[in-house]
């Protein structure tokens, strides 16, 4: 069973790395929103509960930068995860072990709770920052883009063309991550390693 599950995961999985198609795919569950980013083959737009079936434009934005900012979290937690399992830690922190063994050996000492702290308020910063301002006189060019006039790194010199294939990118390297995150979490908690070397964050 667990075999199944597996391949069925690296199935939808392979999906996310589909080159981005637009154009309009014959699926089941076709409908009003068969045009948007991210109906690609070969799933085109896939609702097979029909969740959306009765909604609106509004509903599916909201859904989508869901969506988007749970991709960019899961691409963080991803390479932070890597990156600790790897042997690499900031200094100080050399005996901190990784996975979820982490956070009670942060809770042990007083620095290990001061940077708990700190990793609260940076989750909080960053959700007050990560979104469209309302506040100044900026529209966002599409959903997600929380630039709010102040960051560009050459985005507006790109064509349309390129911007809406960089969109998909992100789209999909998010889906794939929270993907991998989930993956890399579950089977840590099952004591089963995925990882090089047949390495299991949390066990020395």
């Amino acid at each position: 069973m667990m075999k199944i599950t597996c391949l069925l995961a690296l199935a939808g999985s392979a999906a996310a790395f589909a080159p981005a198609q637009q154009a309009r795919v014959n699926t089941a569950v076709s409908g009003k929103f068969d045009g948007e980013l991210g109906a690609q083959a070969p799933l085109g737009f896939f609702d097979p509960l029909n969740l959306l079936e009765n909604e609106d434009q509004g509903t599916f934005d909201r859904l989508r930068e869901v969506e988007i900012k749970h991709g960019r979290i899961a691409m963080l937690a991803v390479t932070g995860y890597l990156t600790t399992a790897a042997g690499i830690r900031f200094p100080g922190a050399e005996d901190i072990p990784d996975g979820f063994a982490s956070f009670p050996a942060l809770m042990e000492s007083a620095d290990g709770r001061n940077v708990v702290a700190q990793m609260v308020a940076f989750v909080a910063v960053a959700e007050i920052a990560n979104r469209d301002a309302s506040w100044i006189d900026n529209e966002a060019e599409f959903v997600g883009d929380y630039r709010n006039g102040a960051l560009d790194y050459g985005w507006d010199k790109l064509d349309d063309e390129t911007k809406l294939k960089k969109r998909a990118i992100e789209l999909n390297n998010g889906r794939a991550a929270q993907m991998g995150i989930l993956g890399l979490m579950v089977h840590e908690q099952l004591g089963v390693s995925i990882l090089p070397g047949n390495y299991l964050p949390g066990v020395h």
